[in-house]
């Protein structure tokens, strides 16, 4: 059962003329009030009219992530500030934030697409939800709040951290619902089993997952230890934040809320639109964000998309779990590798634990990856000859299903920073004049 039966399980048909209705607002919109698109549209020499069909929408200019930075912090805002109710941002580790203003109708829509995310997982108005992404700048702990009020839960909002507190509140506060993180799941998991609480007796039942890449071996490995469902949830700062695309109770890709986002898959090399059915780069066009609209936004994120009936009865389109981005992409020894099939293939190793970094290093003038994964205890505490079979073990299954020779190291139990938020995943060590 939907949240929202008239946009989730609307015909086809009836769906896409409503996009196209909305493509043409928003064209109009942005290049009436946003000088940088105004400007990107007469060098293309587009015009809003010339928006007809859907298809049209490949005649817009794409934004990229530095445009928004070098237009920061509001130059493609096209409202006023005082009509702007709140300011999102981005961590901006690697230079100026991303901001996301929004006015109290894209917070509005923001909460409708939060809580059909939340609903489509499984939530419900009796769950006690705990959420524990992080509160402030950053969507994902508002976004959530938002979305779990909106349904009648009673939300605790942990925030990200205090590993153990969050351990005593799960089982004083009888949570059923763990919003985070997937990293941070595990690392709640695995201080639990250390703290000798065994939260699959624990009222738990459900987490809702998202902000960074994970694979289904990932979710396998949470459900295993935790004894629930973990769902996905996928967004950006850039559209508004999660809420984006969600899974169902089918776990079999994420519907993508097409009334709010149009969605195009492109050839990442040609940028030319790929076909249904084809993978490629995912783009975004918000369709009724007033605040700061955004025309053909680059995600890098890799996936394909599928036009189904859902098992769920939801008619949106689909988009496969991600397989990777684009800037993510190492190139080894003539091989294209993402962080994402590593993680996959090391999950099949009984021997280690799901806690893994990427080095990436200069051999010659060849790039060399190190894969740093730590083992088991007993694992570890057997000895360096040991250890050394498990690593031969690991890279020759890396070497096996991708072709790739790895070096892999073996490290110790807590060897790996726990993530509290998003996990860092690779260490680029090459020189920069290198890279």
């Amino acid at each position: 059962m939907p949240w929202n039966d008239t946009f989730e399980c609307m015909p086809v048909v009836d769906l896409q003329k409503f996009q196209l209705e909305k493509l043409k607002e928003t064209v109009a919109y942005a290049y009436e009030r946003v000088p940088f698109y105004r400007r990107k549209l007469e060098e293309l020499k587009v015009k809003p009219g010339d928006i007809q069909c859907l298809e049209d929408v490949a005649k817009l200019p794409f934004t990229v992530k530095n445009d928004l930075r070098d237009n920061y912090p509001f130059g493609l805002c096209a409202v006023p500030l005082k009509e702007v109710v709140r300011v999102h941002a981005s961590s901006g580790t690697t230079g100026k934030p991303i901001t996301g203003p929004y006015t109290a109708d894209d917070l509005e829509q923001w909460t409708e697409c939060m809580a059909r995310s939340l609903w489509s997982a499984g939530i419900r108005p009796d769950d006690i939800a705990q959420n524990a992404y992080g509160h402030g700048l950053f969507t994902g702990g508002l976004g959530f709040h938002q979305g779990a009020t909106r349904l009648g839960c009673t939300v605790v909002p942990t925030s990200s951290g205090l590993t153990e507190r969050q351990i005593m509140l799960m089982k004083d506060f009888g949570s059923t619902a763990l919003l985070s993180t997937p990293s941070y799941a595990l690392t709640i998991a695995e201080r639990a089993e250390e703290l000798k609480v065994n939260i699959r007796d624990l009222p738990l039942r459900i987490g809702v997952f998202g902000a960074e890449p994970w694979t289904i071996a990932m979710r396998e490995e949470i459900e295993r230890r935790m004894g629930i469902r973990a769902m996905e949830a996928y967004g950006l700062t850039e559209l508004c934040g999660p809420g984006i695309a969600f899974d169902c109770e089918a776990q079999d890709g994420l519907h993508i809320n097409e009334d709010h986002f149009l969605a195009e898959i492109v050839d990442p090399g040609t940028f030319e639109p790929l076909p249904l059915g084809e993978k490629g780069e995912l783009i975004f066009t918000s369709l009724q964000r007033r605040a700061m609209p955004m025309l053909r936004y680059r995600t890098k994120d890799i996936t394909r998309f599928r036009r189904e009936t859902c098992a769920c009865g939801r008619t949106l389109l689909k988009m496969d779990k991600l397989s990777g981005r684009t800037d993510d992409m190492l190139i080894i020894s003539g091989v294209n590798v993402f962080p994402s099939q590593i993680e996959a293939l090391l999950l099949e190793i009984p021997e280690v634990e799901p806690q893994y970094r990427l080095l990436v290093r200069k051999k010659g003038y060849l790039d060399h990856l190190v894969v740093q994964v730590e083992g088991k205890k007993e694992i570890y505490e057997a000895g360096a000859e040991k250890r050394l079979e498990i690593e031969a073990k690991v890279s020759g299954h890396i070497k096996g299903m991708m072709g790739v020779g790895v070096e892999v190291n073996i490290v110790e139990p807590k060897f790996i920073t726990r993530s509290e938020g998003k996990a860092l995943r690779v260490v680029d060590e090459r020189p920069k004049h290198l890279r």
